[in-house]
């Protein structure tokens, strides 16, 4: 239940309330400085959708290439709009740094970290535990933080509360402090940072009102909740009804090809249902930084309570093994066209990002297939005109700097097998159907082209 804090005076010897209608007339009149933590796939798009509605905005990122290439004015992120890191990167109110003490300067302080799972499962809070103990030290009264990282229910007020107050500050009181989850997804054409409901919880009334008029200056919509546990749950949610949605329409995808059906086809005719149906799509497997993760935040959360969230393991147990399904069907594949093995044959796959005509390479099932792939021996290359070069990644670093081959009829030629695992348009699939002898689709890429006898779907 919110409940506002009494009016007594904080460290700086303002009252909170004084503190909430100083920052709110900020606000209102757009003077207020935005720090951003955190310059990837969710910080440098609300620096740009901020800076665009003539914020000033400072941005932080303890990647110093980040912020060099933001100075040359070289876009690393898509984001919708020509040229946006060069808006950046002219423009007075826009400040980049990899010091933290600038963050000092700014009134509202959104936190953009990652939140990845460690080897056993658990979440694993490093980024955001680093970012709160460092933020404390330079921690001012008066200023908003906000949390973005998906992360689960409890984290804001168990977390990152008490490493923020380790300053002397007190939430609520000196400072406050507040959640909204992020709802980035990279490659939308048609929805953005500043087209999307954007959901707000916190754990008392001035902070409320505070991170609801923060973000109407730059979304169609605040959608408030009663406290920062339940907006972390909306984020939970949203992720875990995409995962267990995929994970069912991978098993039929296994159970359908048994028996001789196509899932695209029938996912395809089900969706002209106007009530009560909505397709989710199979795959090789879950990527993106979401989907494969941010459902076992819940898992691991709800066992201190005592419960087990069987959907959400079992989901995670059918997405996981995708990739085995994937090279079972290639290892049949190879059989049946050339009597031929995975070892010694050369095999390219086709599409490294997670998802089509993005550069996004976060927790890929490409990399688990090519890693795979090259332990059984194949002789495996790739083709991703989003990923010109593998960049380094923590769990899949002997694949950096591997290259793209060049498309080109007289390359594909000389493959054994091509494996697509991204769809990404403006590829000419006919032509690496026509050139191979196998193709496995994953990804339904080659529906609409001619020689379905090669065409194997996984």
């Amino acid at each position: 239940m919110l409940s506002s804090p009494p009016p007594s005076p904080s460290l700086s010897g303002l009252s909170s309330s004084a503190h909430c209608e100083a920052l709110m007339e900020k606000l209102r009149e757009k003077t207020a400085t935005i720090g951003i933590i955190g310059l990837g796939y969710v910080g440098f798009p609300l620096a740009i959708a901020f800076h665009r509605q003539h914020f000033s905005v400072i941005g932080f990122d303890t990647d110093e290439e980040k912020i060099g290439l933001i100075q040359q004015g070289k876009d690393y992120i898509p984001v919708k709009g020509a040229s946006v890191t060069h808006e950046l990167a002219t423009s007075p109110r826009f400040r980049g740094s990899s010091h933290p003490a600038i963050l000092g300067e700014a009134d509202v302080i959104l936190v953009c970290v990652p939140t990845p799972l460690t080897k056993h499962w658990a979440p694993d809070m490093s980024y955001v535990e680093g970012t709160m103990q460092t933020l404390a030290t330079y921690l001012k009264p008066g200023q908003l933080v906000v949390l973005e990282s998906t992360t689960y229910p409890g984290t804001t007020d168990e977390l990152v509360k008490p490493l923020l107050e380790q300053g002397g500050l007190k939430a609520g009181t000196d400072f406050f402090l507040a959640y909204s989850p992020e709802r980035e997804d990279p490659g939308n054409p048609q929805y953005s940072t500043t087209d999307i409901p954007k959901v707000v919880g916190a754990d008392d009334d001035l902070s409320l009102s505070l991170v609801q008029a923060l973000y109407a200056a730059i979304v169609p919509s605040v959608v408030p909740v009663k406290s920062s546990a339940a907006a972390e749950a909306v984020k939970i949610t949203e992720n875990i009804f995409r995962c267990v949605n995929i994970a069912l329409v991978n098993e039929l995808k296994m159970v359908y090809e048994r028996m001789g059906l196509n899932i695209w086809e029938i996912i395809q005719a089900a969706a002209t249902k106007p009530f009560g149906f909505m397709p989710c799509y199979p795959g090789p497997g879950l990527g993106g930084h979401c989907i494969p993760i941010d459902p076992f935040y819940l898992s691991w959360k709800a066992k201190e309570h005592g419960l087990n969230t069987r959907f959400i393991e079992l989901a995670g147990e059918i997405n996981h093994m995708m990739p085995s399904y994937v090279i079972k069907r290639l290892r049949e594949g190879l059989d049946a066209v050339s009597g031929k093995g995975i070892r010694g044959a050369r095999l390219l796959i086709v599409g490294l990002a997670y998802k089509k005509n993005v550069s996004d390479i976060r927790e890929t099932p490409s990399f688990v297939l090519f890693h795979a792939l090259q332990q059984a021996g194949g002789d495996v290359d790739y083709y991703d005109p989003h990923v010109p070069v593998i960049p380094h990644s923590r769990e899949h670093g002997f694949l950096e700097g591997k290259a793209s081959i060049s498309w080109s009829a007289e390359n594909l030629r000389t493959y054994d097998a091509a494996l697509i695992c991204t769809d990404h348009d403006g590829v000419d699939y006919q032509m690496l159907v026509d050139q191979l002898p196998l193709v496995v689709d994953t990804r339904n890429a080659t529906a609409s082209c001619e020689g379905h006898e090669k065409v194997w779907r996984a």
